[in-house]
């Protein structure tokens, strides 16, 4: 039998709380539930497939349990808020989150992205990547192995969620092929691209540079194209 994947909600509405424990269990989900950031924080371990984090919790809200998860762990993260403006999504994939839910949402909504994101988490944990000669690819300092979804720049791993890695493979396998914004949400997140995915996509880019440029202003390797979106050269 396929073992049970577990999810950590946190919201402070218990109603809420309780309407997605029953649907995510009756998916087969083994859910564990927390009130507040803080029990959030406290209850992620290694066992943990996915956190769903309301953001306005009192005390520690969902945004600080989203950074501090993220120091030490890269699990995948999906927000749920009744914040929807453009400034809100940037502030939450800017913590660290892989995805943003508006409510009031679908339970097919919630349901499609849950198994988008576990499943991306576990390929990448897996390693699962093209076993070939282009497996391990090098761009000056950075390494790219995909056959053990690892990234290295100047012989350091550097830590990436399965998110980040996605759009870094997906841009260093096309070296020289300018991906729209559009273009990338589409091929990462398997979803219909809107003009309100545009920050989504800006904000990974944004923490992928942090991590693996000297110079994020001056970036040597995932370059901008005004007007048509990011390339590797």
């Amino acid at each position: 039998m396929e073992e049970k994947r577990k999810i950590l909600v946190a919201d402070d509405d218990e109603s809420i709380l309780e309407v997605i424990r029953i649907m995510l269990e009756g998916e087969y989900y083994e859910v564990i539930t927390a009130k507040n950031g803080q029990e959030a924080i406290d209850r992620v371990d290694s066992s943990v497939d996915l956190v769903i984090l309301d953001i306005m919790m009192p005390g520690c809200s969902g945004l600080t349990a989203c950074t501090e998860i993220r120091k030490t762990s890269l699990v995948p993260i999906l927000f749920l808020t009744a914040k929807s403006t453009d400034a809100d999504k940037i502030i939450g994939f800017s913590s660290g989150a892989d995805d943003y839910l508006v409510k009031p949402f679908s339970y097919a909504e919630l349901l499609s992205r849950v198994k988008a994101l576990i499943r991306r988490y576990h390929n990448y944990n897996s390693g699962k990547g093209r076993e070939s000669e282009d497996a391990i690819i090098r761009i000056k300092d950075l390494e790219l192995d995909r056959e053990k979804n690892r990234v290295c720049v100047k012989g350091e791993e550097i830590p990436f969620t399965d998110t980040e890695y996605q759009i870094l493979s997906l841009l260093a396998c096309n070296r020289k092929k300018v991906f729209s914004v559009q273009n990338i949400y589409e091929s990462v997140w398997n979803e219909p691209y809107y003009v309100s995915s545009n920050n989504t996509v800006t904000v990974h880019i944004r923490n992928i540079r942090k991590k693996i440029e000297d110079d994020v202003q001056k970036p040597e390797y995932i370059k901008t194209v005004w007007g048509r979106g990011y390339r590797i050269e």
